[in-house]
């Protein structure tokens, strides 16, 4: 963003003014951008629409933090947020790894292969029960 104080005058070789004091308003703000492109000619233009531009970005963030501000104070508190429970993506995981794990035991090592692959299963989800239960 440049600075019209520190620009070259154009090339009219009229000096370039100092920029409109910081006004108090939005309408003032705009009024001072436009006697700055009268004094100053069409050559910073775009110079004084972008700092117009950023000083009405910054007010209207700061009405809109203003207004949520405002907004949550008058709320009242809701109530607590609940923590998802992962139970379950635990439950869908395990059955989910449990469709190729039972076609591979079944097929590798028949029946005793079927009971392990079950059981490493559901001592997963017995331990993740546990470690539950000892949260809550």
């Amino acid at each position: 963003m440049p600075d019209i104080a520190s620009q070259q005058p154009p090339a009219t070789g009229r000096p370039v003014p100092p920029p409109p004091p910081a006004a108090s308003s939005t309408r003032e703000d705009l009024r001072a951008v436009i006697a700055a492109r009268r004094d100053l000619g069409p050559e910073y233009e775009d110079a004084l629409v972008d700092s117009f531009l950023d000083k009405l970005d910054v007010e209207i963030a700061a009405r809109v933090r203003s207004e949520v501000a405002a907004h949550l104070s008058r709320q009242p508190p809701g109530p607590p947020v609940k923590q998802k429970d992962g139970a379950v993506g635990v439950a869908l995981g395990s059955l989910g790894i449990g469709i190729p794990l039972t076609a591979i035991a079944a097929g590798a090592g028949h029946f005793p292969g079927l009971v392990l692959a079950w059981g490493g299963i559901v001592a997963v989800n017995v331990a993740y029960a546990l470690s539950r239960r000892g949260q809550r």
